[in-house]
């Protein structure tokens, strides 16, 4: 026995040694600056670790809001000055800023270009580092260096003063920031000289609407490196000096200070949805006697871990940037919103407890999450491969919510229905998970909820979404209304979205069917699989293109396929056409093998000279009038579809192309030009993209499969997610040499242009040998399986 421990612990030191030798830190390619103009509000967090709960980041623009709920809030490239530093990002979900200042006291930020005076600083951006795990900024109105690190559920910051006898921390709580809407609650308090305790309650935009009578809470437990001087309590009406409380709408403190030339005060802050005592504890757990310093080194460590999971060499620096910053954002985007006690929070403000986790691999949280919609082209998939953990929290999340609610949750914050989309493709999400081995939840209760998902709708809740479901399975499909002035309308008997919720629902009727057979559920598979057909009923077979019909069977009149929003949801017929992901060889028949090959090869052609998307228009809708927009969720899969009509060339093709132009390395044009990054969705499918991996169906098949494009790296080790290593290299790649010209695996010829997912988990090598020229005989013989 002692002989083979020493053996083992000598190759683990031989293989740390070669990784020594031959890895770089991946920290240097992440660059959180990509893309801040048109962010979302969770975009820009570089103070953070992977999914946790404190993200802290400075914000240009929080306190004021967004009037829908969803816009772009938070950090702008193209704004130069920062109001606060805030610690919880999540969709729906914002809160807890902080200011240091020196001067006259301004207890409120003030206007964005400084019309009306507030304790805002300008910066310049030259004085500013953003690294994952870490964030450092000059104030310049102050001479104040402000430095941010986090744990899971604490928050770090650092000031550095210069000498001054009015010197402050603004502690502004009572404030709505980014996405989070009006403050209904707000407390702050010294509990003695150097710790503190408070908490806001806010009613967010969506919530308001999907879940009325939800509440999004968030509580606080902090503690100074230094006594204040003296305190000042305010809130919206009142400035109280001498004061160690304040409550109500627009509650803070300030923390007063005399300080010497750089001389540093430290704020320490323990997060929690449920509860102050669970702020506390969080607290205790992760940063009692943590110093910043430690903080920022553990928090990168844990990047440089997780990053490099995916580890790619290539010459090409520009695109490891891109690589590693659309992974950072795919590592940031959901957030834990458990306790390390396991406490949740419930709907309402209450208080659950997670049930005792038995698989230490794949311990489960709670997160808070934006809907799932697209998410099956990206983020899934990417958890599937390397980050099987965060795959089953989310599952187990969506478990619990079904528990709590009798509901999966579209979007959820803090257990509120947070829809915005409202089509609810989690049971799909569920059944990938499923099929790729990813169950360390109830099977039995999953099935369930998935299959509740897709069939029931008695007292179903607006923030399920899916208020067809009725209609869909009496119709087969979903009877197309007409809004007359109403927007976003959907209940028993149809929608405005018609045509893109029948294409919605087929395809995760589809998904619902292969955990129904897989299960036994025979009557069940056969009802799911002809509801999978519905797509059938709306394809036009004179135009060959999707049209919604009536109930009474009619296609609708006035039909311009180019229309957004009449019949298909941010998007129009020509993009949803091609929305068949479970069953392209239908879609190909039904089309035309030569027809289907002309027009996405012709679409893609013109779409080029928009970059793939809308332009370098600034608007996260700029595409939706478009024949392709890469910058929305519904055309993520329409690229890879020449796999399966007999070109694979030409997904080769697009796909290298599309991850060329349509993503940039720069402030204004990161995703698009200020497209929809939904939470880390557009930097997955750069990632998966840049391997050559994807998969048209999102894993929902009972066999899934992975299709191969254009890899674009010299070489990508992929830790998979049972620890073995899938090695993708390339011979010959360049710009120019974006075909595959043959492949193998594990040293055998690879004729395909895809393999089972189960076949390439085991690990291994992947070859390609790229060339300039399309190899027109590789990959054609045997398309991927698209049966029924």
């Amino acid at each position: 026995m002692k002989t083979k421990i020493r053996a083992s612990v000598i190759v683990c030191l031989l293989a740390l040694m070669s990784c020594s030798t031959r890895r770089e830190s991946v920290l240097k390619y992440v660059d959180p600056n990509i893309g801040t103009a048109h962010s979302r509000w969770f975009f820009y967090t570089p103070a953070a670790v992977p999914y946790g709960m404190a993200k802290l980041a400075p914000s240009t623009n929080g306190h004021y809001g967004n009037p829908s709920g969803w816009e772009a809030v938070g950090y702008d490239t193209r704004q130069n000055s920062i109001e606060g530093f805030v610690h919880f990002h999540e969709w729906q979900v914002g809160g807890i800023s902080y200011m240091p200042t020196t001067g006259k006291l301004i207890t409120v930020p003030g206007g964005l270009e400084r019309e009306q005076p507030g304790y805002r600083s300008a910066f310049n951006r030259k004085n500013q580092i953003a690294q994952p795990g870490y964030y450092k900024v000059l104030l310049d109105d102050y001479q104040v260096t402000a430095e941010l690190t986090a744990t899971k559920r604490v928050g770090f910051q650092r000031y550095t003063f210069p000498q001054n006898n009015q010197s402050h921390i603004i502690l502004d709580i009572g404030n709505r920031q980014g996405e989070s809407d009006i403050v209904t609650k707000a407390s702050i308090k010294m509990t003695d000289e150097t710790h503190f305790e408070g908490f806001v309650y806010t009613y967010p935009k969506y919530v308001k609407i999907y879940d009325p009578e939800g509440t999004v809470n968030m509580y606080i437990y902090g503690e100074l490196s230094k006594k204040p001087q003296s305190t000042t309590a305010f809130n919206s009406e009142k400035v109280h000096d001498n004061k160690r409380e304040a409550t109500g709408a627009g509650a803070g403190l300030v923390l007063n200070y005399s300080t010497t030339k750089g001389e540093t005060i430290e704020v320490k802050t323990g997060l929690s949805y449920t509860s102050i005592a669970n702020a506390k504890q969080n607290f205790t757990a992760e940063a009692k006697n943590l110093s910043f310093d430690e903080a920022r080194k553990t928090a990168q460590q844990i990047w440089e871990q997780e990053l490099e999971k995916i580890y790619v060499e290539d010459a090409d620096t520009i695109n490891k940037k891109k690589f590693y910053t659309g992974l950072f954002h795919a590592l940031l985007g959901r957030g834990i919103a458990s306790d390390v006690n396991g406490d949740y929070p419930k709907h309402g403000g209450k208080t659950g407890s997670l049930p005792a986790q038995n698989n230490k691999d794949l311990k489960a949280e709670f997160i808070n999450t934006d809907a799932i919609w697209g998410g099956f082209w990206n983020i899934t998939q990417l958890w599937s491969l390397s980050y099987p953990e965060w795959y089953g929290s989310f599952v187990n999340t969506q478990l619990q919510l079904y528990k709590d609610r009798g509901w999966f949750g579209d979007g959820i914050a803090n257990s509120e229905f947070v829809s915005g989309v409202g089509t609810n493709y989690v049971g799909l999400a569920v059944v990938g998970a499923y099929n790729t081995g990813i169950r360390n939840y109830d099977v039995k209760l999953a099935y369930e909820a998935v299959r509740a998902n897709e069939l029931a709708y008695k007292g179903r809740p607006l923030g399920a979404g899916k208020l067809d479901t009725k209609a869909f399975v009496d119709y087969g499909y979903v009877p197309f209304f007409d809004q007359t002035g109403r927007d976003f309308v959907t209940d028993s008997t149809g929608s405005n979205f018609a045509g893109s919720h029948t294409l919605e629902y087929s395809y995760s009727a589809f998904a619902a069917a292969q955990m129904a057979k897989a299960m036994g559920k025979q009557a069940d598979y056969q009802q799911f699989i002809k509801l999978s057909n519905g797509w059938k009923q709306i394809f036009n077979p004179t135009s060959k293109l999707m049209q919604p019909k009536r109930a009474n069977g009619k296609f609708i009149d006035k039909f311009d396929p180019y229309q957004p929003w009449r019949g298909f949801q941010e998007g129009n017929a020509v993009q949803y056409t091609f929305y068949v992901p479970h069953n392209p060889a239908g879609l190909i028949a039904a089309i035309g093998k030569d027809n289907f090959n002309n027009r996405l090869d012709s679409i893609f052609t013109v779409s080029e000279k928009q970059g793939f998307g809308g332009g370098k228009t600034i608007d996260a809708f700029a595409g939706i009038n478009s024949i392709y927009n890469h910058g929305n969720q519904p055309n993520l899969h329409i690229s890879w579809l020449f796999n399966f009509s007999g070109k694979p060339w030409l997904t080769q093709k697009w796909t290298r192309l599309i991850g060329n132009d349509f993503y940039g390395h720069e402030e204004i044009h990161g995703y698009g030009y200020g497209q929809d990054e939904d939470q880390g969705q557009l930097g997955s499918w750069y990632v998966l993209n840049s391997l050559g991996l994807f998969d048209v169906k999102g894993f929902t098949d009972s066999k899934p499969i992975i299709q191969f494009g254009s890899p674009l790296f010299a070489l990508a080790d992929v830790k998979l997610g049972n620890g073995k290593m899938l090695t993708i290299k390339t011979i010959n790649n360049s710009a120019a040499n974006m075909y595959i010209q043959s492949a193998e695996f594990n040293g055998k010829p690879l004729d395909n242009c895809w393999k089972y997912f189960d076949e390439l988990i085991k690990g291994g090598e992947l070859k390609f040998v790229m060339g300039p020229e399309p190899n027109t005989t590789w990959g054609v013989k045997t398309p991927p399986p698209s049966d029924q």
